[in-house]
């Protein structure tokens, strides 16, 4: 698709139906600029990933539009096939240490000999058993043999090595496009309290959930453990959201603030 097609027609759609962008943002609270930068195509305007596919998927929802037809044609308007793999970004997820992976291959091994001296034990046992019954068949008694000794317990079932975050822990990632103030609460304790500037990054993790207020509700876009979350508010105003797992099933907006 020739660059210009895609935005042509996002404006003519939203044109014909008689929709201001001031409408798309207050029903989708999609900044008004990201709104122009996708009909002017200004790639660079945009905060690129998933946000740019979600942009698109709420103005097709909003407008009545088929949604993966209109991402179809983002794709190739953008030059990039997005596969539903990327949206969950692999390099933003780090990458456990050497020693979790050695530990993990220890603990294997300690049940492996737990087990294998669990099956000598019981062959022992076994032949033991036989011999005694099998000598009080034919009538000659036979001294039951002690059980062996001195070998090995099976130990308990290895437990996770410290530092292996939790598979329910909830992961909170902050992209700043412009700057802005942050207040971030993780599970009622206050994390963070300060400014940040534009294109900086933040991660944050919590048990139960998190309570996000910017400044500027359209200045920070939220994932959560790799997924999208709606904006705070209304742009150029405060907004606050709270997180939790639900939202991981189905994202709800935040509530904005005079």
């Amino acid at each position: 698709m020739a660059r210009g097609n895609f935005g042509e027609r996002l404006k003519r759609e939203r044109e014909l139906r008689e929709v201001t962008l001031e409408e798309i943002t207050s029903a989708t609270r999609i900044g008004p600029r990201f709104l122009e930068a996708l009909e002017n195509e200004d790639w660079e305007k945009l905060p690129g990933g998933v946000f740019n596919r979600g942009f698109v998927r709420s103005v097709a929802r909003y407008l009545g539009l088929d949604e993966e037809a209109l991402l179809a044609e983002y794709d190739l308007a953008h030059g990039t096939k997005i596969s539903t793999a990327n949206d969950h970004p692999e390099n933003r997820i780090p990458s456990p240490p050497k020693w979790v992976t050695a530990a993990i291959v220890l603990g294997i091994l300690v049940v492996l000999g737990g087990l294998v001296a669990g099956g000598i034990y019981g062959w022992k046992y076994y032949v033991a058993h036989h011999s005694l019954k099998q000598s009080q068949q034919e009538g000659t008694p036979v001294l039951p043999q002690p059980a062996p000794e001195n070998l090995p317990a099976t130990p308990p079932p290895s437990t996770a090595p410290p530092g292996v975050p939790s598979p329910t822990t909830l992961d909170l990632f902050v992209s700043a496009g412009s700057a802005t103030h942050l207040l971030v609460q993780s599970d009622g304790n206050v994390v963070f309290d300060n400014d940040l500037t534009a294109g900086e990054n933040r991660h944050f993790t919590a048990s139960e959930g998190f309570q996000v207020t910017a400044a500027d509700s359209s200045a920070v876009l939220l994932e959560l453990n790799g997924q999208a979350m709606p904006p705070l508010g209304v742009p150029s105003a405060s907004g606050t959201i709270k997180l939790s797992r639900k939202d991981l099933r189905q994202t709800t907006g935040g509530n904005s603030q005079p």
